[in-house]
This record gives structure tokens, C-alpha cells and sequence, in this order.
């Protein structure tokens, strides 16, 4: 069973999630559902990569469009295990 993020993960939640989260990480949770936010702010990213940083084959599932986007805007999508999409190149283009 995968350890779900509530709807709201901003900085208020955060240091409370963390805690949650890597507790159940270290008791032997693999995957992280994202399915249920619906608001979030930078703080995700924080929390996913002390998370990542602690179990280094995490899951992270059912990332929504706004966290998958937010991911990338870090470039940090590959090393969350997030699919790269494919209209988001980073470099340049040879036109």
C-alpha cells in the first residue's frame, strides 16, 4: 500500500508530511501516491526528494499535471522517476 499525500502539500504541511512520509519509508513503503493534491507549491519537491534521498527506488505515483510540471520546471523529474515529456526539451534546438 502506497503511503498518499493528502490534497494540500504547501509549507504549512510539509515538515509534518516529511516526517510522516520518511517514517514510512523507512518501515519498508516503496511508493508515494501524489493522486489526491490538488494544491501544492515547491514544498512537493522538497519532500519528494528527501524521500527519494532516503529510499533510493521510491515510486512516485499518480503525479499530477501540476506536479509533474513543477518537477520539471526544477529539472528534477528524472531523478524523482518521473516520465520526461516529450515536449519538454532541455538544450537547445538545432532549427
Amino acid at each position: 500500500m502506497a503511503f498518499a499525500l493528502p490534497a494540500v502539500v504547501t509549507h504549512a504541511q510539509a515538515p509534518q508530511l516529511q516526517t510522516q512520509l520518511l517514517a514510512a519509508i523507512r518501515g519498508g513503503e516503496a511508493e508515494v501516491d501524489c493522486g489526491a493534491i490538488t494544491q501544492l507549491d515547491s514544498s512537493l519537491i522538497t519532500l519528494l526528494l528527501a524521500a527519494r534521498r532516503t529510499r533510493a527506488d521510491l515510486r512516485v505515483a499518480n503525479a499530477t499535471a501540476q506536479a509533474r510540471s513543477l518537477a520539471q520546471l526544477y529539472g528534477v523529474e528524472a531523478l524523482l522517476g518521473l516520465p520526461v515529456s516529450p515536449t519538454q526539451h532541455h538544450g537547445h534546438s538545432h532549427a
